[in-house]
């Protein structure tokens, strides 16, 4: 088989990536082979959601827990046909095997046909407290139960449609932009205050309180133009988050054709992951 085309990763790192892809199918999927999980593994998953799972409570916003302590992931590393018996009846998504991160476009296609890439691969021990590359358990922990919310399941599908056609405009690092400050970092407005529905937060044990109630990021209101011209990096907690109304706002403002906006944008510099500009709306963080 060729070698595969390399990822590619928008934001600032100094770590390499990882992943076996030698028996990779031509859309990149793999086989989940449980049995190769090992006791450890699945001693390590459980102390990884054992952990998580007491710091989400009042932090997390109100669709990821209504859904998290369903799905049992507390017993062990979840089967994928199993979760894809309950999320195909609540949504028609379905998780599929991936070896690591995939390049754009083939990330992109599984999303626009309602698959999400969930990488195979649980960390070591000695990233139980850090890891720059998703792995298993910020994939399931993180992504998944919110792919069981109707409307950010079809934002997530209407993400990828989106990114094909940005594949061809040359403004796939304004899409990678997007989904890093929403699906992987996003903050929303609740009755109750600011919570977390971003799956990099959610799946971190310290990012998860820092986001919310540190005074040290800025915390701004979503705006699309503003999003996707602002630079991360991705291995150190955010400078800025970017705050939605709810997840219907979301979807309306991701819904038109990206076209016009990119070319707007296209000579414009980008901006530091740090920039406050005077028309930001911001937001003070919330007691913690």
């Amino acid at each position: 088989m060729p070698a595969p085309e390399a990822p590619v990763t928008f934001g600032a790192s100094t770590h390499g990536l990882r992943g076996d892809y030698r028996d990779m199918r031509p859309d990149y999927t793999v086989t989940q082979r449980y049995g190769a999980y090992s006791e450890a593994d699945q001693d390590r998953w459980r102390r990884l959601y054992a952990r998580q799972i007491r710091l989400v409570p009042g932090r997390a916003c109100p669709e990821f827990l209504r859904v998290i302590d369903t799905l049992g992931y507390e017993q062990g590393i979840p089967r994928f046909d199993e979760v894809n018996e309950r999320l195909g009846r609540a949504t028609g998504w379905q998780v599929v095997a991936v070896p690591g991160l995939l390049p754009e476009p083939v990330f992109f296609g599984h999303l626009a046909e309602r698959r999400f890439p969930v990488t195979v691969w649980l960390r070591e021990e000695s990233e139980f407290d850090y890891i720059v590359e998703p792995d298993v358990f910020h994939d399931f922990f993180g992504h998944v139960p919110l792919l069981f919310d109707p409307v950010f399941a079809d934002y997530m599908q209407a993400y990828g449609r989106g990114g094909q056609k940005a594949d061809g405009l040359h403004a796939l690092e304004y899409l990678a932009r997007l989904y890093w400050y929403t699906v992987e970092f996003g903050l929303v407005r609740t009755d109750a205050g600011l919570r977390v529905y971003g799956a990099g937060i959610l799946s971190s044990p310290a990012e998860v309180s820092y986001a919310l109630a540190s005074p040290e990021p800025r915390r701004i209101g979503f705006d699309l133009k503003r999003v996707m011209r602002t630079r991360y990096k991705i291995d150190s907690f955010q400078q800025t988050y970017f705050v939605i109304d709810d997840f219907g706002q979301l979807f309306r403002e991701t819904a038109p054709d990206f076209t016009p906006l990119y070319a707007r944008i296209a000579g414009l510099d980008p901006y530091p992951a740090d920039t406050v500009l005077p028309q930001d709306q911001l937001f003070g963080p919330v007691e913690d």
